[in-house]
């Protein structure tokens, strides 16, 4: 499963081995900087739908991959075994936002906030 880890002024969205063929993405690395919003998500899986491209997606199981709804493009890494997780909200970066299902999304915000990020709004 993904994770979310700070190494300095960088937040790190992990992926396991798995994800990064159901993305066709290595891990991603966002400057604190780049944060506006941190965001709690109730249920990463049901809440997310759009184009993908590239991905994979399967109704209520798992959402893994690029997104665009809206005009917006979204990077979102969700199973239905962690359904809660955290929206980064971005400026100046390759993605609009970052979606990510963790298992402690409280904790990775708190991290994040501790890093110089905004705290969860």
């Amino acid at each position: 499963m993904a994770d979310i880890e700070v190494d300095g002024d960088v937040v790190v969205v992990a992926l396991s081995a798995a994800e990064r063929v159901e993305a066709l993405h290595g891990d991603l690395r966002i400057p604190v900087a780049s944060l506006d919003a941190v965001e709690l998500v109730e249920d990463v899986v049901a809440g997310f739908h759009g184009l993908k491209a590239p991905g994979t997606a399967l109704p209520g199981v798992v959402v893994v991959g690029t997104f665009y709804r809206d005009g917006r493009r979204t990077f979102i890494v969700g199973h239905r075994s962690e359904r809660r997780g955290l929206r980064l909200a971005l400026h100046g970066e390759r993605y609009d936002e970052v979606v990510v299902g963790l298992t402690d999304p409280d904790g990775v915000a708190r991290r994040i906030a501790a890093a110089g990020g905004p705290a969860l709004g």
